[in-house]
């Protein structure tokens, strides 16, 4: 199944959006879900670098990784990665304005830290990379935008080197039929749309090579996640950072969704 949104549609979308993320996602230029625990709290800032924390326990990144950052961003996470663990990192986005500011932002580290970390414009559908390039491959809230997910999964499983390591989170979709409100606020405004319920996923992961090792529904903390954005975006409404109003109203119907049955979010671990 492919969407009737495309690769341009996608860099359009964070190329003019970038802004207004910084705004009350993070002025940092991080854009992701968090995992919400006790210790986060209903800290949505402190979730998101919870989620990355999780990720890179459960990654067994070390310091002889090669690490494929999917959909990098502003290479925010890739950077955190490469200053917890000394391994070489290779972030790509199909965003040029994010590609480049993470390129920036690594020029501007210590010479050996910058060393070990490479940004570059790419789709995550012809990957520029040789086959078993990487012992890693990682992504955060990237596949759900590209229109031919089956070709981002074909090209992460040839680019792993074998016994390698995938390890992403993804939006899914539990049934077929959603609401029109789900429909104009999750699925239009984010261009987006997907063939996989969770378990669905499994079985197309499983058909492309890889061993599924873990897999985790975390639906909750999404919906959590979209509570506290919509608080976030009236909060800087309120402080006069701008008219967020649509947001919020977007955000209530993101979470309503997620109750409704109509959107998910799961993690996935695989080897190849």
């Amino acid at each position: 199944m492919q969407s009737h949104f495309t690769e341009q549609d996608t860099e359009r979308y964070y190329d003019t959006e970038e802004a207004n993320y910084r705004l009350f996602w993070d002025k940092e230029g991080s854009v992701h879900w968090g995992y919400f625990t006790d210790a986060t709290g209903g800290d949505f800032l402190a979730a998101s670098a919870y989620l990355n924390e999780l990720m890179l326990a459960k990654s067994g990144i070390d310091k002889s990784s090669l690490v494929l950052d999917i959909g990098c961003g502003n290479g925010n996470t890739a950077i955190w990665i490469a200053e917890n663990r000394p391994c070489k990192i290779t972030g790509i986005d199909l965003s040029g304005v994010r590609a480049g500011n993470a390129a920036e932002a690594a020029a501007k580290l210590d010479s050996e830290l910058s060393a070990r970390l490479r940004f570059e414009k790419a789709s995550a559908t012809a990957l520029p990379f040789e086959d078993g390039s990487f012992s890693h491959v990682w992504s955060q809230a990237t596949i759900y935008h590209v229109p031919d997910k089956e070709a981002v999964l074909d090209e992460a499983y040839r680019v792993l080197a074998k016994g390698g390591t995938f390890i992403f989170d993804d939006l899914t979709k539990p049934k077929p039929q959603v609401s029109e409100q789900a429909q104009k606020y999750v699925y239009d405004r984010l261009l987006y749309d997907t063939p996989f319920s969770f378990t669905g996923y499994q079985d197309s992961l499983k058909a492309h090579g890889f061993e599924v090792v873990e897999a985790e529904d975390l639906s909750s903390h999404l919906k959590t996640s979209y509570e506290k954005l919509r608080e976030m975006a009236g909060d800087a409404t309120a402080r006069g950072l701008g008219d967020f109003t649509g947001l919020v109203t977007a955000y209530e119907h993101m979470a309503a969704a997620i109750t409704e049955g109509d959107l998910g979010w799961a993690l996935y671990v695989c080897k190849k």
